[in-house]
């Protein structure tokens, strides 16, 4: 190791480093999630709040944020488990104090993509953001000429890792060697951090210094597994089969992932039970889809390295190398489990998934005919919130303008899927949503705002089937998608697009797509899921038996809330409603014993949707 590393254990005196290299005006780059070096970062905001004559501009994305209890029942279920759950996960002072309006004049922030849900309605954050494509934020970046970057390492002996943020620091440090850009480095070891070898090691001349300071070292920020409805486990299911051998694989965080993943794993593993499952679906299915087992294997190739893609490697579903490697990620973020497992990887076998600079990843400049040669037969897909019946996408932003997340990579690999032969971008939502008691359609007729425009329309996949859209005509294209919405909403979206001149006066739902109700839904996949056929964790969870059951009543009761008529129906439900299971569940929200009239009525109103969830 050089003896010009310098190694502390003071987060102060690097701080303090900072300020006096930098003269107090810090242009600081922060990688997205996991990777902030949050103890140099808070000692940092601590001397910019003390001394306003210390400029502090932030870039960064993805703050990562315990979640902030909404009502007192969120606030009894997250309270007792937030830690287990999330993780001991040092809390970002600048986040903060953003969320509470008192962040100092001196100190911007500014992301270009958001915690999904986590700045709605703060004034500072909308104003703030940059909408850019992943791939692009690191010229964003460059133009803004940062002066300090702190990341968040692993050390293995005299060894460093940027572990699961090679996403755009590789690539500003590239800049650097170049002598096109100057900034300083700092690191911050975390044991708990996997250590990531290849394009994910530094070399220690690179770093300026380091804290190495156990006593502040913090557990990982823990995204626990959210379960897997039956929507999700049918998207998955449709998706599944539209992935061919020997091809390559995208794909994101979260339930619907989970789906897609452990459906292609039920392909492989138990390809007659898929092919059962597929046979009873009453939603007509994709013509081309394959349902056997997977006999060369698929590469990954993703943005965010997800649990999904390791049990994808386990069950020899990706086992296609490319230059050594089954999976090339630029970044990820996941559960305690996740982390824990690469962890105890052999080192071999983690040189098999190489954490790569996005603009590996999420583009195809750079090595080009090599990158189309690795990425036959592409399958990228990703989530979104609603969709048109004309196929543009909605993945990040309200009908009001309000930023939910950000474009992110998604547009990037919209992109690819497009560059590349035999390449399909597959958009996957649920069909609808209910918000205030009230059921509203996630297929739209328009949306003032889109992420990814409709001339890019590629595969849409809801609960009730898969559009087909490239190459089709608009009139085509709306027939597709009104065929996989729910039929509650097909009358009215079929209205408006004969209002409009895009349907002829006597187009009509095909009559094998008339029938897309959530109660098909449930006598299709319930038995699987009471079978074992499909899981409503099939990678585990962090979550109790008891806050498995709260999950499904307190996401009814969310929906439901707003709605006068809907929370008395609950409530009344609750009154009548008796089960073994119930107390246990008032007991983790501390309403067995109710001590006013309002924890009464709480009560009353939990005991009715768990009757519901029950019955579901």
């Amino acid at each position: 190791m050089p003896a010009e590393l310098l190694i502390l254990s003071n987060a102060k005196t690097i701080a303090q480093r900072i300020v006096d290299k930098t003269g107090g005006d810090i242009r600081l780059a922060l990688p997205l999630g996991l990777g902030k070096a949050n103890t140099i970062v808070n000692a940092l905001t601590d001397l910019a709040v003390a001394d306003p004559s210390i400029k502090l501009h932030l870039f960064t994305a993805l703050t990562l944020q315990h979640p902030r209890p909404a009502s007192d029942l969120q606030a009894r279920f997250l309270g007792p488990a937030i830690t287990r759950l999330f993780g001991a996960y040092t809390a970002l002072d600048y986040a903060t104090r953003l969320a509470g309006g008192t962040l100092p004049d001196n100190i911007r922030v500014q992301e270009f993509f958001f915690q999904a849900g986590s700045w709605l309605g703060n004034q500072s954050a909308q104003q703030g953001y940059i909408p850019v494509n992943y791939t692009h934020a690191l010229d964003t970046l460059l133009a803004l000429k940062p002066n300090v970057i702190l990341q968040l390492l692993a050390r293995d002996k005299d060894r460093f890792s940027l572990s699961g943020n090679t996403d755009i620091t590789v690539d500003l440090l590239r800049a650097r060697a170049r002598g096109e850009q100057s900034f300083i480095l700092a690191g911050e070891i975390n044991a708990q951090l996997p250590f990531m070898p290849g394009a994910a090691e530094l070399n220690p001349d690179e770093l300026d210094c380091v804290l190495d300071d156990p006593a502040s070292q913090f557990e990982l920020f823990s995204v626990p597994k959210r379960p897997v409805e039956l929507a999700d486990h049918a998207i998955g299911l449709h998706v599944a089969g539209l992935v061919p051998d020997g091809g390559t694989l995208q794909i994101g965080i979260g339930s619907l992932g989970d789906a897609v993943a452990s459906s292609l794993i039920l392909r492989h593993q138990q390809p007659d039970s898929l092919k059962a499952v597929m046979a009873k679906a009453p939603f007509p299915g994709h013509a081309a889809a394959q349902h056997s087992s997977f006999t060369t294997g698929l590469y990954g190739v993703t943005e965010i390295l997800v649990q999904g893609f390791l049990r994808l490697i386990k069950a020899g579903v990706i086992r296609r190398e490319v230059e050594g490697a089954l999976v090339h990620a630029g970044f990820f973020v996941d559960c305690h489990d996740f982390y824990r497992e690469l962890r105890d990887m052999p080192e071999h076998e983690r040189r098999q998934i190489q954490m790569m600079p996005v603009s590996f990843t999420n583009q195809l400049y750079g090595d080009e005919l090599l990158k189309r040669k690795a990425r036959q037969d592409a399958r990228f897909v990703n989530a979104a919130m609603k969709a048109t019946v004309l196929g543009g996408v909605i993945s990040d932003i309200t009908d009001q303008g309000q930023i939910v997340s950000g474009v992110g990579g998604q547009f990037n690999f919209i992109e690819q899927a497009f560059a590349l032969q035999g390449a399909r971008a597959v958009i996957t939502l649920q069909a609808t949503r209910e918000s205030k008691g009230k059921v509203v359609s996630n297929i739209v007729w328009q949306h003032p705002h889109e992420t990814i425009p409709r001339h890019y329309r590629d595969i849409i996949v809801t609960e009730y089937g898969i559009a087909d859209l490239r190459g089709r005509s608009d009139a085509e294209c709306i027939m597709a998608m009104i065929s996989i919405a729910d039929s509650r909403f097909q009358a009215d979206l079929l209205t408006k697009a004969k209002a409009a001149g895009k349907l002829p006066e006597d187009a009509s739902v095909p009559a094998p797509h008339r029938h897309n109700t959530p109660q098909n839904l449930q006598r299709w996949l319930a038995p699987a899921l009471a079978d074992g056929t499909l899981a409503s964790f099939p990678f585990g969870t962090d979550f109790t038996d008891v806050e498995q059951q709260l999950l499904a009543a307190l996401g009814i009761l969310k929906a439901k809330a707003g709605s006068t008529r809907a929370m008395a129906a609950l409530l009344w439900r609750g009154l009548v409603s008796k089960s073994p299971g119930q107390l246990a569940c008032l007991q983790r929200l501390s309403l067995q014993q109710p001590r006013s009239v309002t924890e009464w009525l709480t009560a009353q109103m939990v005991k009715g949707a768990l009757a519901i969830a029950t019955a579901h």
